[in-house]
């Protein structure tokens, strides 16, 4: 099993650059299914669901070169072969299921497991099959599988119950190709979002409003080949913010959008912490003293982000004061809370609440990661702590932070990592 070592209590100091947003690269990876030609995608991050995404598409048919030096990568989807993937890919990523509206849009019938991902809460796809069926697609779950067919998507009046970001994608890109206009209100608005609607406008479609709570989209008949640079990860250039300001340091994270992260500068520099844009994809975070306790609700963008909240709730335990953490996004946000709490954090979990009374300080202990964000949390608690920190089950990290360890290490951090995995196994995903 994969682990880091991480001896805590040094200040980060310097600067380092954020890569390509692995929630945008994800739908714009299945986007590319919706034409026959060549998608080139520039600034993909190496991640593990970067990976699993390509594999899910090689799957497919599609023909997929991908050079992680240069974050690049090519794909040409062809006809693509009948539309049922490796279960295994799917059920471990719940991305993997935003193939199902490219697909129906290309009257594929598609056979997918249901999708998998962080146990952070019941996820649902009832809002991506309520969406696409009022566009005329026809499903069925059969022992545990999604199976879904049309003989052409009709373009309709969609109305989310909850501004579900995948809903919301699975849906545009279905759209595209259906035949008159759709209009989907309550629509998710992420950066992320806006970022798949160029992509595609860029290959010939019509989405207006992305970004925006209702999303037009008027069908074309087919759609062309395009390249398209991702934006900068909004949750990886948080994780860095935080991780300067919680082990007393200063760094500057370039390659960085201010205008995705209002929420999370706002709470930091109502902490105490030194917020400064130094350019206009620059940002540097500088603690001054100890933080303040402050409290946090997650939202819905552009409220705070559930995906950041965790990383937030490891500098409260670390902050002057009780600060109280709201989580309304996921039922099961809080795993991170028990690897923290080994660690000297005081923090009680009531429902979707948690109290979080500041200490002085953390003692490193062997921990566990249990998601994505958890894993992230753990790590900057680490860098804050006294002594030696063994953070388990590293291979969430690598799901969504590219070298994460390598670049807090070119800020000073101490970290070790041991029992690397076998190639293979990183290449697959498995």
């Amino acid at each position: 099993m994969d682990q880091l070592l991480i001896q805590g209590g040094i200040p980060l100091r310097g600067k380092v650059r954020v890569n390509g947003s692995k929630n945008a690269c994800l739908p714009i990876i299945a986007a590319a299914l919706l034409t026959n030609e060549n998608t080139i995608i520039e600034g993909v991050p190496d991640l593990l669901d970067v990976r699993t995404m390509i594999a899910v598409l090689e799957g497919l048919g599609a023909a997929v070169d991908y050079c992680q030096e240069q974050g690049l990568l090519r794909i040409a989807p062809g006809e693509l072969s009948p539309a049922a993937p490796p279960a295994d890919l799917v059920s471990r990523m719940r991305a993997s299921f935003l193939v199902l509206g490219p697909l129906l849009a290309r009257k594929k019938p598609v056979r997918l497991p249901l999708p998998g991902g962080c146990a952070i809460g019941t996820r649902p796809v009832d809002l991506h099959l309520k969406g696409l069926t009022a566009m005329g697609a026809q499903f069925s779950i059969i022992n545990g599988c999604v199976e879904g067919h049309t003989t052409g998507l009709q373009g309709a009046g969609v109305y989310l119950d909850f501004p579900s970001v995948g809903a919301t994608e699975n849906i545009i890109m279905a759209a595209t190709l259906a035949r008159g206009t759709t209009i989907l209100d309550n629509a998710a608005t992420e950066p992320e979002i806006v970022d798949l609607a160029n992509c595609l406008n860029s290959m010939g479609a019509q989405v207006v409003g992305a970004g925006t709570s209702r999303v037009r989209i008027e069908g074309v008949p087919g759609l062309g080949g395009t390249r398209h640079t991702i934006i900068p990860d909004r949750i990886e250039a948080g994780t860095l913010l935080l991780a300067s300001v919680i082990t007393g340091g200063d760094v500057i994270v370039e390659n960085i959008l201010p205008d995705h992260l209002k929420s999370l500068l706002a709470k930091l520099t109502e902490a105490g912490a030194i917020i400064e844009e130094v350019g206009p994809t620059a940002v540097r975070a500088a603690a001054n003293g100890r933080t303040d306790a402050v409290d946090l609700k997650t939202m819905p963008y552009p409220g705070f982000s559930t995906d950041l909240q965790p990383q937030f709730m490891a500098l409260m335990a670390l902050s002057d004061g009780t600060s109280t953490v709201i989580e309304t996004v996921f039922e099961n946000r809080f795993r991170h809370v028990e690897g923290l709490n080994s660690m000297g954090a005081q923090i009680q979990v009531e429902g979707r609440q948690a109290i979080v009374q500041g200490r002085p300080y953390l003692t490193g202990a062997p921990v566990v990661a249990p998601d994505l964000r958890g894993a992230a949390a753990l790590l900057l608690a680490g860098l804050a702590a006294q002594g030696e920190t063994e953070l388990l089950s590293v291979r969430h990290l690598w799901r969504g932070y590219s070298r994460l360890e390598e670049r807090l290490v070119s800020l000073g951090a101490q970290i070790k990592r041991i029992a690397k995995e076998p190639e293979q196994a990183v290449r697959t995903g498995s």
